[in-house]
């Protein structure tokens, strides 16, 4: 008898990664710039948005990517907080055409509200790596701080995967 060995989607979803949290207010081209100097880089835009739907809403997250091939890893620099104007329709529009535009603010990973960006390394990163990279995030002067993040406490990191 040949043995046969089915592949479950769960099965392509443990690719190696690290996850670092970034907190700063500069915005997403500034940040790969100095990102790019800090930690020879070449973290470019990339050419779609991280694009994620709720309650009938679209919100868009910027990503920046660089893809090293002499170490092998992929950096990815991604938005987590999109801010987008939502319409509410007034409730005493007898009407119903007048609507009320408000800014509002949706998350990537909802449960790390502070985190203004996140960055994905894909591919070997020992624990030693990942310390040096934090400190070299975190000694850039506009950067409030950055740490790693559990990736196995995270409910939303299905979007992480792409």
């Amino acid at each position: 008898f040949m043995q046969i060995h089915s592949l479950e989607i769960d099965d392509f979803e443990d690719i190696n990664y690290t996850l670092l949290s970034v907190h700063t207010s500069l915005e997403d081209f500034k940040l790969a710039y100095l990102l790019n100097q800090k930690l020879n880089l070449f973290l470019s835009k990339s050419k779609s948005s991280l694009e994620t739907e709720k309650n009938h809403e679209k919100s868009l997250f910027s990503v920046y990517e660089y893809q090293d091939d002499s170490q092998l890893r992929n950096w990815y620099l991604i938005s987590n907080k999109h801010q987008g104007l939502s319409k509410k329709p007034l409730q005493n529009d007898l009407f119903g055409g007048v609507y009320e535009s408000m800014t509002k603010t949706s998350y990537l990973i909802p449960e790390k509200k502070n985190t203004d960006y996140l960055l994905k390394i894909e591919g070997g990163f020992d624990s030693y790596s990942v310390r040096e990279t934090i400190q070299s995030i975190n000694n850039i002067q506009q950067i409030s701080t950055s740490y790693s993040i559990d990736t196995t406490t995270l409910k939303s990191k299905d979007f992480l995967i792409f």
